[in-house]
């Protein structure tokens, strides 16, 4: 059974920035590989535990797990994902 996922205003916003193809890519890996499978990803260390790391290519999809759904709170190039 596929997590719910939910996305923070500003991931929307992040995916908005990105050309069209690679935010489906992102989209379609979200809904396909993170929805089924929510372990899979990498667990953040430091300041950021607690938040999950998923990898698309050289994006990073930020997330966590709040009960039975995922929510998205960043979609970021990897240079960019864990600066504030």
């Amino acid at each position: 059974m596929a997590a719910e996922v939910l996305y923070k205003a500003s991931a929307l916003k992040d995916l908005k920035r990105l050309d069209r193809r690679e935010a489906l890519r992102i989209v379609e890996r979200i809904d396909a590989d993170l929805a089924l499978d929510p372990g899979k990803d990498k667990a953040l260390v430091g300041p950021f535990k607690g938040l999950f790391s998923y990898r698309v290519r050289d994006y990073r999809i930020v997330s966590t797990i709040l009960g039975g759904s995922i929510l998205v709170l960043r979609i970021a190039h990897r240079r960019e994902v864990t600066k504030t």
